[in-house]
């Protein structure tokens, strides 16, 4: 019985090494989302007012909504990775599933930020938008065991918001952004479930 536990307990793996990769990842993931905005190279004459606005207005829109998103997320993730400092070979690859879907991010804003008005480009990023959610909920839920609904509540609240935002891309995509924004909500759920003293212990 001894070496059974033994054996799993050397078989848990340390979180801070996910943390480590985690942050570049985020990083990298965030700061490549400007590579989706036009450079100046590609203007051949002096840009006027109304050049900038047709050029930048929706692609700058879907950056800041995007990096708002990664950041709500980046946050969530290291909240949870500090919660748990050990995990088993499943909970690894789930939470490298979680990343590479934050890796696709600049694609995924690249084509919203070029074709927001596409109905099956906003589909295709409210998608993924709630994969993400997906996974880190369902993170969350393996990390929290049930056991601390406050912990779980504000990281199943973003798949909430993109759901019902993603079926709103498909019929006028024009408005589905202003409904994602709302996942940064997510961040003031969790400060007044921690506040409440009525939270499971």
């Amino acid at each position: 019985m001894t070496d059974v536990t033994t054996d799993l307990e050397n078989d848990l793996f340390e979180m801070r090494r996910l943390e480590s990769l985690s942050n570049t990842i985020f990083g990298v993931a965030m700061t490549l989302l400007a590579y989706s905005l036009p450079k100046a190279d590609e203007l051949k004459t002096a840009p006027t007012w109304s050049d900038l606005d047709h050029l930048y207005s929706g692609r700058v829109a879907g950056l800041i909504l995007t990096f708002v998103v990664a950041g709500v997320f980046w946050i969530s993730h290291h909240r949870r990775l500090a919660r748990q400092p050990e995990a088993g070979r499943g909970v690894v690859l789930l939470n490298l599933f979680f990343l590479l879907s934050i890796i696709l991010l600049p694609v995924t804003n690249g084509l919203y930020g070029s074709y927001r008005l596409s109905s099956a480009v906003a589909v295709l990023y409210g998608l993924h938008l709630t994969a993400i959610a997906g996974l880190n909920a369902w993170l969350w839920w393996l990390a929290a065991r049930a056991s601390r609904l406050h912990e779980i509540l504000p990281a199943i609240f973003p798949v909430l918001v993109f759901l019902p935002g993603t079926l709103v891309a498909a019929v006028a995509p024009e408005y589905a952004q202003f409904v994602w924004f709302l996942a940064f909500g997510a961040l003031l759920m969790h400060r007044f479930v921690k506040g409440n003293p009525a939270r499971d212990t």
